[in-house]
């Protein structure tokens, strides 16, 4: 037998040996390397050769170099980090929002008190210019406390188009070399071994990818690339190409933001309905839900308490004994055109009952019955459209639209009634002496009455009050079984209406009853049968009427917020604005909790997952070392099996040579 199958033999141990040394070491080489895949050398076993003495082997073949990688584990793993970062940046996000809702003496709330708190001693010095300066300044305050907020929304949400450009810049270089990996991959798998760095560098990339936004991944069996996929199928990587996202401005509003992705056919904006996971998605729902919502949230109180307020300014009287001028100024409500609009229609809106106004944003798109003077209106996102006409948006959100131009079948424009209302909202009176403290009306008591009424508030109410029907006298008639009191408002036109007083109740305003005037008379004391009230116009004692400066007062505890319109046709109680500011602090808190709660849940579970993942797939250093020793030996064998061989061989030399 010659030497040359024990040669061959060693030299096949020896590099077997040797190529599992080299993997063992890039093992080592790379335990802390994020996205690594342990390998390993694939051995196998030749046919033996048969001779007459039987088979004898050939040695060891080194067949491949595989990756410890389990495809479910990887796609679990980067599933989970999707969803974490997308919670975890959700909470970032809201708690930045939480920020612009304080408590206490910081919180738009107690600056409404702080307001009408400073009518109390305007109310006990009507005709003091310090009192009145004081309301001045406390009025501007609340201003500035809405204009800041505003300003802070308007910089939160320049914050998210920032974060949304950063995040789609490193989505569009993740989306090139993911694709630039998948043209190495086909290049190099035509030789039918895996390059097994180079898969492992694109999962890299499609987890770092998954930060951004969650992905799914198909892979193409014929030539090892991989498809990439966003927003339930939209095409990302495809083989060696990338599709380019890109953040476009929002059809209706250019300072917020939509996600679109460019191809062959041109930019389309993605629905973000369809997008799950990843910071990106994360940003797209702040900016459309809860970012929208606080907006939303602080509008609809700047537009009630600015409405309400110069309401109540309008019906009284300044020291002038002119009607008061408005007090604040909001922005009118918000409407867009969506810039895909073919007419030429213009849709303006104004408010017609700051009480009624939601904290909510409108598609507004046109009838298609065509009926004048009516529209289809949808909530916004995601709201049924219904067909409402004019006089039904006015009854439902105390908001009146107007259209001059035609509307288009496909015609769309967003309604804000209250989007701008709290960075708009400016004290417009400057001139202490316009404050109207004064009532439009008084009343003083007859000296004949035997009862122990007093007069305690009486202030207009309504636009429903009348001066050209003063004066006027209330008379009290008989006492009813439930204690109520009968009473007779005469006008000066010899009109009258009658109705039922009960202590705390108001006299002059009780429509429900068929008593509206337009005026509310508050009692202190019972009246009793035949006892009278005198009632006539203030004009001449403007200087020491406190009455409208009451009716300010009153306003803390009158729920003017949030009211609506019930499937009975009757309103909802309301919110006052201490209630509506707490309201609005529980909502974003609670969605402050819900996102911390979640961003811990799914960062352990990302974080288990990654575990499991890299416990199957990672580097294991002892088991290394215990591998090391193994094949150091095995190549130190086969180096002693040529080193026996070569004797052999040279001893056959020196037998042939004699």
């Amino acid at each position: 037998m010659s030497t040359s199958p024990l040669l061959s033999l060693g030299m096949r141990a020896m590099f077997a040996n040797q190529a599992a040394l080299q993997t063992i070491g890039q093992n080592i080489a790379n335990a802390n390397t994020a996205g690594y895949s342990r390998q390993e050398v694939v051995l196998t076993t030749p046919e033996g050769q048969f001779t007459g003495a039987g088979y004898f082997g050939k040695g060891v073949n080194v067949q491949t170099v595989t990756r410890s990688h389990n495809e479910f584990l990887t796609r679990e793993a980067a599933a989970a980090k999707s969803q974490a970062f997308a919670d975890t940046t959700m909470q970032s996000q809201l708690g930045q929002l939480e920020k612009l809702f304080p408590t206490g003496a910081d919180g738009l709330g107690q600056s409404a008190n702080d307001f009408l708190n400073a009518l109390v001693d305007v109310a006990s010095r009507p005709s003091d210019p310090s009192a009145r300066q004081v309301v001045l300044g406390k009025a501007q305050a609340l201003a500035s406390r809405f204009q800041s907020a505003g300003q802070q929304l308007a910089d939160l949400q320049a914050g998210v188009v920032s974060d949304m450009n950063a995040d789609v810049k490193q989505v569009n270089e993740l989306a090139k070399q993911i694709a630039a990996a998948n043209d190495q991959i086909a290049r190099a798998s035509g030789n039918s071994h895996t390059p097994n760095d180079l898969l492992d560098k694109r999962d890299q990339l499609i987890s770092q990818l998954s930060q951004y936004v969650q992905v799914s991944t198909v892979p193409n069996a014929r030539d090892g690339t991989m498809g990439v996929f966003i927003g339930g199928g939209q095409v990302l990587v495809l083989g060696g190409q990338a599709q380019q996202l890109s953040v476009t401005p929002d059809p209706y509003d250019g300072a917020r933001a939509q996600l679109s992705i460019s191809d062959t056919s041109g930019t389309r904006a993605l629905d973000d309905s369809t997008l799950t996971g990843g910071s990106l998605t994360a940003l797209l729902r702040y900016q459309n839900t809860h970012l929208q919502d606080a907006r939303n949230l602080l509008g609809q109180m700047a537009t009630a308490v600015a409405t309400r307020v110069n309401e109540q300014q309008s019906l009284g009287l300044d020291l002038k004994a002119q009607a008061g001028g408005p007090l604040f100024t909001i922005a009118d409500p918000a409407v867009r055109p969506a810039s895909t609009n073919r007419g030429d229609a213009t849709v303006s809106a104004t408010v017609t009952d700051g009480a009624l106004v939601p904290a909510l944003s409108f598609t507004v798109t046109p009838d298609p019955t065509g009926t004048p003077d009516s529209y289809q209106i949808a909530v916004r996102p995601g709201g049924q459209p219904t067909i409402m006409s004019n006089d039904q948006i006015k009854a439902a959100y105390g908001i009146s639209l107007s259209t001059t131009g035609t509307m288009q079948p496909g015609d769309s424009f967003l309604l804000e009634p209250v989007a701008n209302a709290a960075a708009s909202f400016k004290r417009s009176l400057d001139d202490p002496s316009g404050l109207a403290a004064a009532s439009p009306i008084i009343a003083t008591t007859d000296v004949n009455n035997k009862g122990t009424a007093t007069v305690d508030a009486l202030y207009a109410v309504n636009d429903k009050f009348d001066k050209s029907k003063q004066p006027a006298t209330v008379q009290f008639g008989s006492v009813n079984a439930d204690n109520s009191i009968n009473y007779t408002i005469t006008l000066s036109d010899n009109t009258s209406v009658s109705g039922t007083w009960k202590a705390g109740g108001k006299i002059g305003n009780d429509p429900a009853a068929g008593v509206d005037l337009g005026f509310e008379l508050s009692l202190n004391g019972v009246p009793r049968e035949g006892d009278k009230i005198a009632l006539q116009v203030s004009d001449q004692v403007v200087s020491t009427n406190n009455g409208n400066a009451k009716a300010f007062v009153a306003m803390q505890s009158e729920p003017f917020l949030g009211k609506q319109l019930q499937a009975d046709g009757k309103l909802s109680r309301g919110q006052t604005v201490n209630e509506a500011y707490a309201s609005a602090i529980a909502d974003i808190g609670s969605r402050v909790q819900g996102a911390d709660y979640l961003a811990q849940v799914s960062t352990t579970v990302a974080s288990a997952a990654e575990q499991t993942r890299s416990s199957q797939a990672g580097v294991n250093l002892d088991e290394e070392a215990a591998k090391l020793m193994q094949f150091q030996q095995g190549y130190q064998a086969a180096a002693k099996m040529l080193q026996a061989a070569q004797s052999l061989f040279d001893q056959l030399l020196s037998v042939v040579g004699r």
